[in-house]
């Protein structure tokens, strides 16, 4: 049995990102530093001999994978199940109004209080369930492969804390693993399930873009 590849790849950055409002469900497209990280993040990842690209399905994730499907001619293959956390009432409200409104939820959200249904919106737990669910659908089906996941900061975080072992359902919080826009995990995936964490938030690509700082374009 082959090892199988896998690239985790937040989307670029997003109108909501650059004012710094809370995204989840929401239809934001990305800003115009957004689209140089795809175009620049899609030239890298051509050289990696990328075989398949799935992508949540929500627009500034279709946005960026689609630039890596114009360089390979692969399909991007949509999906719900790699959407952000659904954060219900928070959607589309800054940091601060989020804080001033909805406080209960908003501190649940920045301690990753694990099983902390969002008013209007869902857990952590409930997003890793669907992630995982789909990511080992598509591992199975791509043994030996290597494969594009575009997505998104709070998915990419608890699908890495899953590939990492380091969740279960007795969780109560968790760290957070920081993935700026367009910045790559990458893993391998051995038989077994044995897994070999390559690198996390690999920037190197989007120097000429954002300079030496990886968390820039957070």
């Amino acid at each position: 049995m082959a090892s199988t590849k896998l690239f985790l790849i937040r989307h670029g950055q997003s109108a909501g990102n650059a004012e710094g409002r809370f995204g989840g469900h929401g239809p934001t497209p990305l800003s115009d530093l957004g689209r140089r990280q795809a175009e620049a993040t899609a030239r890298h990842l051509a050289e990696e001999g990328i075989s398949a690209i799935y992508s949540s399905d929500l627009h500034r994730a279709v946005e960026t994978a689609s630039e890596l499907a114009k360089l390979t001619g692969l399909e991007v293959n949509k999906t719900k199940a790699f959407r952000e956390r659904h954060v219900g009432v928070l959607e589309g409200l800054t940091f601060d109004e989020s804080r001033e409104n909805h406080p209960r939820d908003y501190y649940a959200l920045v301690n990753r209080e694990v099983h902390h249904v969002i008013t209007k919106g869902e857990s952590y737990s409930q997003l890793l369930d669907r992630t995982k669910k789909k990511l080992w659908d598509i591992i199975r089906r791509h043994e030996g492969e290597r494969v594009a996941i575009f997505s998104h900061t709070g998915a990419i975080c608890f699908i890495t804390l899953h590939l990492m072992g380091a969740i279960n359902r007795r969780t109560q919080r968790t760290p957070w693993i920081v993935t700026s826009n367009c910045g790559i995990n990458r893993f391998e995936i051995r038989p077994r399930r044995n897994i070999r964490v390559l690198a996390i938030n690999d920037t190197r690509h989007l120097l000429d873009i954002t300079g030496n700082d990886s968390f820039a374009a957070r």
